[in-house]
């Protein structure tokens, strides 16, 4: 185990310097604002009234997992962090109400979409915290990923839950935040509480609870067998539950001979420990609600498979990290320490149910914890010294001294390697406890007697710890040593080559791979040029080498990489030494290439032109000209569409090409055909190039034309008249006025036009030029014009998308004609 980070102490002591004030807001504060509700008098709840479903709107029962509509309101804590809470990989969702004393990170992996729903869960039992209500508490930051969001609302607009946060808030939150420097002190008790109360659970006095019944990993399945009566079942679990003999480790977890309405304490105890399942609601449903895994000692544990977990766990260790990766965590979700949710699968969630057992009443006064270390240092300089082994033991067994092994032997706590400063250290309870080197430093005896202690922590100087000094004295023992070789070789004969340069580096820094610049690279041993045999040598002591090519031979390319290892020299194999093979190309010789060209042109002008979009393809199928399509085409090469110097080239090898003009330019006619070639780009020519010419010829512009219309009207009342017949002529001789007959006449246009009823006659598609209307026919009661010819009337670009309009009138020939006859004749009458 590693020395407690600074965070943990400053965690403890945070809890601490509260632990009053927490006391007194439990008793003026109703305790469902703070989801620690009190438990019945003859119930012994986990700490704080944690577990079971505070109102809030309790269901009863809770509903198995569905999407359906919200089924409650649970204001209890659901998850409880007493660090960090990690969102990583594919994790989908947490639901209820989260407490976390440090920090809240979310860096998803990004194919998994960026959101993480806290609070309010899709598929869930779908009892989320009353609205409005702090869904996360954060002693820390709450840090969200660029590009991700955690969401508080479950996507429902009327839902506004509240991430409350003592530190800062980055990244996008969906829901209200509060800065508030007091975010979780109505919890920061409970962290203490929860570790005492997993160890109670675990070893009341100090001793392993007795269990009633047993629990045996029969690789496929662990079965745990009740005795049938008890109303707590205890079950004492000392290895992984994990199917050695599947590919993916997992297994079912089983229970029988289980009372109806009993509580099930599982004590899982040791430092590391897997759960690998595929039990489901099929098999731990019915226990879901009674069910209370406890983890004691594990400092790092994992909850993997792919079953749907159906009870509540409880971590104790504050220095532990536990990883969640199952598709689903059923039950209350309470850890000391740390959490990561993640998975390379998506979807895995937590879920709120709560936790409604009776467990072993462990409510006395809050467990007095403080460091218990060892100081090792070298005998002769009193320098502290890194690389120790240590085991940490308690003494349980009131047997003078330390036993390790036997029938019955102390209670191993902990392991630790000393670091630069030299201390071992472990936070702990009150009680005896024994420092154990199991390995002594490089370079170093082991102490005889290793054992160092007792140290007796009590309360009394838990706040200080207690610590021993344990030394060391250096082993004068001559260095073994043994051949690291290299050996080069040609990668196409096997043939050792001579003359590639060589660099041999000692790893030293403790990174993996070789470093040769920075801060702290690894050591440079020696250099070496292979000789005739190809094999560069060096003798040196045990450690881990790579030997790094830095020269190639004449006529051979660098190998990428260039660094061949680790090679491991032991004592074991000293004798024969280690050797790495490094083989290496031949340089390839650049294949000779050269550009093909196409030069596009105007027809007319030979101005090269832009934007002709062309195809390279190189004759591949043996078949005369240009094949594109078929079961057997050319090959193309590329395309490219010819810049203001009209010109397309690509650099390629010698071979037969063909330019296959796709579109023209704007304004110019695609050729036909529209293939230039073959070019044949040879090794005699390469240097220069090929390059054919491409012209194109301009499309035809289209005249511009325009219309005549008339507008022929009643000379006396304005009136619309049909029925007038014209000819329009296009002046064509250069004679002034319009000439129908002759030798040289001008063009009749269009032979007739007839006004339609609203006196309209319309001549289209006229080229430009000047006209004449004749009016060759009148409508019935009105006289032809005495010249029946009008104009020129000029039709012009400028007038062409108008059109020209003109405007003629008929005289009568008859009396009472037109629309005004009757008051024609009353006039005529009185006249």
């Amino acid at each position: 185990m590693t020395p407690t980070p600074k965070r943990f102490a400053a965690l403890r002591s945070r809890a601490r310097t509260t632990g009053a004030a927490c006391a007194v807001l439990a008793t003026v504060v109703p305790a469902f604002t703070l989801g620690l509700g009190a438990a019945p008098a003859a119930a012994a709840p986990l700490p704080g009234g944690l577990g079971p479903c505070v109102p809030g709107d309790c269901p009863d029962p809770f509903p198995d997992a569905n999407n359906g509509p919200i089924a409650g309101r649970d204001d209890g804590i659901n998850i409880f962090v007493g660090d960090d809470f990690l969102v990583r990989g594919r994790a989908a969702e947490a639901e209820g109400r989260v407490v976390v004393l440090d920090d809240f990170d979310q860096n998803k992996n990004t194919e998994a979409g960026g959101l993480y729903n806290l609070g309010i869960v899709g598929v869930g039992s779908r009892v989320a915290p009353p609205v409005d209500s702090d869904f996360l508490a954060a002693g820390g930051n709450v840090t969200i990923a660029p590009g991700q969001t955690l969401d508080t609302t479950g996507g429902l607009v009327d839902e506004l839950g509240t991430v409350r946060y003592a530190g800062t808030q980055t990244g996008t939150v969906t829901g209200r935040t509060i800065q508030d420097d007091d975010a979780t002190a109505p919890y920061v008790g409970l962290r203490d509480e929860l570790t005492a109360a997993s160890q109670c659970y675990a070893r009341p006095d100090g001793t392993t609870r007795t269990p009633t019944g047993t629990a045996v990993n029969e690789g496929y399945r662990t079965l745990f067998t009740g005795d049938g009566a008890s109303s707590l079942q205890v079950f004492n679990v000392d290895f992984d539950l994990v199917n050695p003999n599947s590919p993916n480790g997992s297994q079912d977890i089983q229970f029988t001979g289980i009372p109806d309405d009993a509580t099930i304490l599982v004590n899982v105890v040791g430092e590391n420990r897997v759960i690998n399942t595929t039990s489901g609601s099929a098999t731990l449903g019915q226990y879901r609600e009674r069910l209370l895994w406890n983890l004691p000692d594990a400092t790092t544990a994992s909850f993997i498979g792919s079953g749907q977990f159906q009870s509540s766990v409880l971590v104790g260790e504050q220095a532990s990290m536990t990883t969640v990766s199952l598709p689903g965590m059923n039950g209350r979700f309470f850890t000391t320490g740390s959490l990561t949710h993640t998975s390379d699968n998506a979807g895995v969630e937590l879920h709120a149910y709560p936790f409604d057992g009776d467990l072993p009443d462990c409510n006395g006064p809050q467990t007095v914890t403080g460091a218990v270390s060892v100081l090792k240092t070298d005998a002769e300089t009193g320098d502290p010294l890194a690389g120790a082994d240590f085991e940490l033991w308690r003494e349980t067994n009131d047997t003078p001294g330390l036993q390790t092994d036997g029938a019955e032997p102390d209670t191993h706590v902990s392991d630790c390697t000393t670091p630069a400063n030299g201390v071992c250290s472990d936070t702990t309870t009150v009680g005896t406890y024994y420092w154990r080197e199991t390995e002594a430093p490089d370079g170093y005896n082991l102490p005889d007697p290793n054992v160092f202690g007792p140290l007796v922590l009590t309360e009394d100087n838990a706040d200080q710890g207690v610590q021993v000094e344990a030394v060391n004295s250096q082993t004068p023992v001559p260095p073994v040593t043994g051949e690291v070789r290299v050996r080069k070789t040609d990668s196409d004969t096997g043939d050792p080559l001579a003359g590639a340069d060589f660099e041999l580096w000692r790893e030293t820094n403790g990174v993996d791979g070789l470093q040769t610049d920075g801060t702290d690279p690894d050591t440079h041993v020696s250099d070496c040029t292979t000789p005739a045999n190809g094999v560069c040598t060096a003798t040196t002591i045990p450690g881990t080498y790579y030997w790094r090519e830095i020269e190639a031979p004449d006529g051979y390319d660098l190998p990428d990489p260039d660094v061949f290892g680790p090679l491991t020299l032991t004592e074991d194999n000293a004798e024969d030494g280690v050797q790495a093979e490094a083989v290496n190309n031949r340089t390839a010789v650049p294949p000779v290439t050269g550009e093909v060209r196409v030069h596009k042109t105007d027809a007319e002008t030979g101005d090269p032109l832009a934007g002709a979009d062309f195809e390279l393809w190189r004759e591949t199928n043996n078949t005369p000209g240009l094949q594109t399509i078929g079961i057997n085409p050319d090959t193309h090469v590329s395309d490219c569409t010819t810049p203001a110097n009209g010109i397309c080239s690509d650099t390629t090898t010698p071979g037969t090409y063909y330019w296959r003009e796709t579109g023209a330019p704007d304004g110019y006619e695609l050729p036909d055909p529209n293939v230039f070639g073959p070019l044949t780009l040879t090794e005699d020519n390469a240097e220069d190039g090929v390059q054919i010419e491409a012209v194109n010829t301009k499309e035809p512009v289209p005249p511009v034309t325009g219309s005549l219309t008339l507008d022929k009207t009643d000379a006396k009342n304005g009136q619309p008249l049909p029925g007038a017949v014209f000819e329009l002529w296009r002046e064509s001789n250069d004679v002034p006025g319009l000439q129908t007959t002759g030798g040289n006449p001008d063009t009749l246009a269009d032979a007739g036009c007839s006004t339609d009823e609203d006196g309209h006659c319309t001549f289209d598609d006229l080229p430009l030029g000047e006209y004449y209307l004749r009016e060759i026919a009148v409508p019935e009661g009105y006289v032809l014009p005495a010249n029946p010819v009008s104009g020129p009337f000029e039709v012009t670009e400028e007038n062409s998308e108008e059109g020209v309009t003109v405007e003629l009138a008929n005289d009568r020939g008859e009396p009472c004609k037109g629309k005004d006859c009757k008051d024609d004749t009353h006039k005529a009458a009185r006249g």
